[in-house]
């Protein structure tokens, strides 16, 4: 079973900034294809960041690119979200998602979730 548990979030200012942390409990942390989702009240789920684990390659959003930005720490087994120039439109629950490779690529199906953090920013 892998298992993934999400910290910082947190209530912050337009403008502010947060970073938002993914701990994965799994064998190996490589080979995975990890993705923050979101999901505000009333809206559809929205994936914003994807990263594959093996060589480090993201996909944003085109909502967040250029603010939020995807970084790992392999050893720990780790990931990250940077959100950088945050927007009131942003404020919604985020979610950690994983699920293996297959072909060395990611498939778009997370089997994996974590439990969420919330994420509010204020104008």
């Amino acid at each position: 079973q892998v298992q993934l548990v999400e910290s910082g979030g947190g209530s912050v200012q337009a403008g502010g900034s947060l970073r938002l942390s993914c701990a994965a409990s799994v064998y190996t942390y490589s080979g995975y294809c990890m993705a923050w989702f979101r999901q505000a009240p009333g809206k559809a789920r929205e994936g914003v960041a994807i990263i594959y684990t093996s060589d480090g390659s993201t996909y944003y959003g085109d909502s967040v690119k250029g603010r939020f930005t995807l970084s790992q720490d392999n050893a720990k087994n780790i990931l990250y979200l940077q959100m950088n120039s945050l927007k009131p439109e942003d404020t919604a629950m985020y979610y950690c998602v994983a699920d293996r490779a297959a072909y060395g690529v990611c498939s778009g199906v997370y089997r994996y979730w974590g439990q969420g953090t919330q994420v509010t920013v204020s104008s």
